[in-house]
C-alpha cells in the first residue's frame, strides 16, 4: 500500500536512540489518512515520538468499512524501494499487480508479502464485484543494509503456522512465535502475529526479552498487561519482557509485532526507505523519469506521482534518550 500524504516528509527512523530497553506501556494515538475514494486509515507508525518497533516501520489499519456500494481500496500503481510491504486483512479481498507480473488476490488471513529490494512498483485495489466490508493492515518491513539491494519479490501463503492456547488461536505471519515460524522471508530477527482472543478470554502469550513489542487493535475489546486497548490503537511494550498477559472482555482481534531494535539509522520518505537524502532525491526522479521501477500491466488508471521532495537535505544522525 502506498503512502498517499502529497505533503510527505523525510523522517529518520531506526538506531536505538528511541529504542525503551525495559518493559514499558505507552499508549499510540492514530493519525487518519484519506487512502483513495472511500478508504480512511488509521496511521500509528511512524508515530510522533515512536518511529519503529523492531523492523516495523509503517503501521497503517483500516475498516471495517461498509463498501458495498463504493469502489473500495483503489491505490494506483507507485514505487517502493529497500523494504517490505505486508498485507494481512480480516475481511474483504485486495487484488495485488506488480511490475514483475504477479497478479494475486489476497483473502483474509493469508500472507501478501511483498519485497522491494532495490525496486518495484505494485497497485492494490478492490476486485470487482467485491465483498461487503474491508477490514485489515497494511505494515512495511525496513530491509538491513546488507538485503536492502535484493532482486524484488513477491511471495503469497495462504496458510501459515499457529499456536494455541484456551480461547486464543495466534497465527504467525512473519518470524517466529513459540516455535512456530512462518513461511515469508524475514531479513532481521522479527515476528508478526495475528490473536484472535474469544470473549473472557485470559493467556500469557511468550516473548523474547531482546526484542522490543508493540500490540495493535483491529477489532473487539481487550486488555493487553492490564491496557485496555482500543481498535486502531497500538501499544507500545518496549523491550526485556518474557510474557505478555492477554484478556479479551469480548472476542476480539490482536496484531503482536516485534523485533530486534533496528540498529541502522534510515530516512524514509513517501514509499522509499534510504540511507540519505540525495538517495531518496534519485529514487523519485527515476520513479518520474526512468525504467527502474518498472511497469505494472493492467491497472485500470494512471500511475502514482510522487509528490515534491522538501529542498532540506536530510541524514541520519546519532540521538540519545
Amino acid at each position: 500500500m502506498s503512502n498517499l500524504d502529497r505533503q510527505a516528509t523525510p523522517t529518520v527512523c531506526g538506531g536505538r536512540g528511541f529504542v525503551v530497553a525495559e518493559p514499558v506501556r505507552e499508549l499510540l494515538s492514530p493519525r487518519h489518512v484519506r487512502l483513495g475514494e472511500s478508504t480512511e486509515v488509521r496511521r500509528l507508525l511512524p508515530n510522533l515520538g515512536r518511529r519503529m518497533v523492531g523492523a516495523w516501520a509503517f503501521v497503517d489499519h483500516y475498516g471495517p468499512d461498509d463498501i458495498a456500494e463504493e469502489p473500495g481500496m483503489q491505490v494506483p500503481p507507485h514505487p517502493h524501494m529497500g523494504l517490505q510491504t505486508v498485507s494481512w486483512l480480516h475481511d474483504g479481498e485486495v487484488l495485488h499487480r506488480d511490475s514483475l507480473g504477479s497478479l494475486r488476490t489476497i483473502r483474509p488471513r493469508e500472507l501478501g508479502l511483498m519485497t522491494s529490494g532495490r525496486a518495484i512498483s505494485h497497485s492494490e485495489e478492490s476486485p470487482r464485484p467485491h465483498a461487503r466490508y474491508l477490514h485489515g493492515a497494511q505494515l512495511w518491513v525496513a530491509l538491513p543494509d546488507a538485503h536492502r539491494a535484493v532482486e524484488p519479490h513477491f511471495q503469497h501463503h495462504a496458510d501459515l503456522p499457529t499456536v494455541t492456547a484456551p480461547g486464543l488461536t495466534a497465527t504467525v505471519i512473519l518470524g517466529e512465535l513459540d516455535g512456530a515460524r512462518s513461511p515469508g522471508t524475514a531479513y532481521t530477527p522479527i515476528v508478526g502475529a495475528d490473536l484472535s482472543l474469544t470473549r473472557d478470554a485470559e493467556a500469557r502469550l511468550p516473548l523474547d526479552p531482546d526484542f522490543e513489542y508493540a500490540v495493535l487493535s483491529m477489532s473487539g475489546e481487550a486488555e493487553v498487561d492490564g491496557v485496555p486497548v482500543l481498535p486502531g490503537s497500538m501499544l507500545y511494550l518496549g523491550c526485556g519482557r518474557t510474557e505478555l498477559p492477554l484478556r479479551a472482555t469480548s472476542d476480539a482481534g490482536l496484531m503482536l509485532l516485534g523485533g530486534e531494535p533496528f540498529e541502522e539509522e534510515i530516512v524514509m520518505w513517501w514509499n522509499f526507505i534510504g540511507r540519505s537524502h540525495e538517495e531518496i532525491e534519485a529514487a523519485r526522479l527515476d520513479w518520474m523519469e526512468g525504467p527502474r521501477f518498472g511497469e505494472v500491466k493492467g491497472y485500470d488508471g494512471a500511475r502514482l506521482p510522487a509528490p515534491a521532495l522538501p529542498p532540506v537535505a536530510l541524514k541520519p544522525r546519532g540521538r540519545v534518550r
